[in-house]
């Protein structure tokens, strides 16, 4: 069974919510986790059993590939870091950050695992997993450096630890260079997280949009996937159907018979 969250920025983006009725009911509908909660909700997200499972570790603009941000940014998400671990949210996310100087690839790839490297250490010793994202450059962030999976494929094996895992985001990635069934069987052994959303426009997980979900969802039961898969969408509707609608494509069939 792929565990399954959803990001509550997305499914709250626009809307008046009563926190603790949507998290019961995302719980109810089958999801067993939430991503990038606000802390004051992490008990009542808790008491609905839904578990902690990601937040942001620093501004996604400002990021690794940028040497003279290293000291703040450490800071910052080792204090990310430590809240995690005490609250008991199992990642952080970290970025690039946008594209600085020339832009050139290689040598934000050599900045990006010198500023990490020895903030993964600190992680690991916490117990907690850095998840680096992949975003597209795109429509919805512009000048991003990380948005291709060999860029965060070669930060990941350049830090060489099970600490810090690419978090791969199949919406972003569809808009930047597709072919995502092979993408993933090539990067499978560095992904530790996946985050979902329908191509074009962030939307429903549906007909409207280009991604054959299901078929992602087989790939990753056959590979023997272990990590969580997030949705990051913004739903047209009510957003518990839509979350449940999204959560059936990941359902095992045949555990469902």
């Amino acid at each position: 069974m792929i565990r399954q969250s959803f990001a509550w920025w997305s499914f709250t983006a626009g809307r008046e919510v009563e926190p603790a009725v949507l998290l019961r009911e995302a719980a109810a509908a089958g999801a067993m986790g939430v991503e990038m909660l606000p802390e004051p909700l992490w008990p009542v997200a808790r008491d609905a059993g839904l578990s902690l499972v990601t937040l942001t570790g620093h501004t996604l603009e400002r990021g690794f590939n940028d040497r003279s941000l290293h000291a703040a940014l450490s800071d910052e998400v080792r204090r990310n870091i430590d809240s995690a671990a005490a609250g008991g949210v199992e990642a952080v996310i970290v970025f690039s950050g946008n594209r600085i100087g020339d832009g050139a690839d290689a040598p934000a790839i050599d900045a990006c695992i010198e500023g990490l490297a020895p903030v993964v250490a600190h992680a690991e010793q916490a117990g907690v997993r850095l998840l680096m994202e992949l975003l597209n450059s795109k429509v919805d962030h512009p000048g991003h450096q990380c948005d291709r999976t060999a860029f965060g494929a070669a930060v990941v094996q350049g830090v060489g630890s099970p600490a810090l895992r690419l978090l791969y985001d199949g919406y972003h990635m569809q808009l930047m260079e597709g072919d995502l069934s092979r993408t993933i069987r090539a990067h499978f052994d560095l992904i530790g997280h996946v985050h979902t959303a329908g191509a074009p426009g962030r939307r429903d997980l549906d007909d409207r949009q280009e991604i054959n979900w299901p078929a992602i969802a087989g790939l990753l039961r056959h590979l023997g996937y272990q990590g969580w898969v997030g949705h990051e969408f913004v739903p047209r509707g009510e957003p518990v159907p839509a979350l449940r609608a999204a959560l059936a494509q990941f359902e095992d069939p045949a555990e469902a018979a």
